[in-house]
């Protein structure tokens, strides 16, 4: 089955709008099959077989100040990782960054590449933003879920 780049591109952003989790497109004897893993943390999952039981804390001390909860930003977001592959923040190794810390940027910017099966994909912004932190190392591996940037939404 021939996809070409965009195509899969395409496919792989329809997922991720439409909140599927899996897809599976056939012609023929061949077929391709995009699947997206869940948000349910690993401590969420239930293990078959096991009890939840409290901690036994008894033998703790006690702590010395309570937890404070903070406050989240709700202008704060991350962009993700779709996908497990090695991280790219410019186009080239002796290009600039395709986003700097403090900069600003709109809807659709191409702002790293995540190289995965041989293949450059390009990650967008999603919406207009501010860029504060770059969480990601460049050249080094990326898996599904994890935290590219930082940045505050506009």
């Amino acid at each position: 089955m021939d996809i070409d780049l965009k195509q899969l591109k395409e496919l792989m952003r329809a997922i991720r709008q439409l909140d599927i989790a899996e897809l599976e497109i056939k012609r023929g004897e061949e077929s391709v099959r995009l699947r997206r893993e869940t948000t349910i943390s690993q401590a969420s999952r239930p293990v078959l077989g096991s009890s939840v039981l409290p901690p036994d804390t008894s033998s703790l001390p006690p702590t010395s100040s309570p937890k404070v909860a903070t406050k989240e930003d709700p202008s704060i977001a991350y962009i993700t990782s779709p996908f497990v592959g090695t991280f790219y923040a410019a186009p080239a190794p002796d290009a600039p960054a395709f986003v700097e810390v403090n900069h600003d940027f709109k809807a659709g910017e191409v702002l790293c590449i995540v190289e995965a099966m041989k293949l450059m994909n390009e990650i967008e912004a999603d919406c207009d933003g501010t860029l504060l932190e770059v969480l990601a190392d460049n050249g080094k591996p990326v898996e599904y879920g994890d935290k590219l940037f930082r940045f505050r939404k506009r």
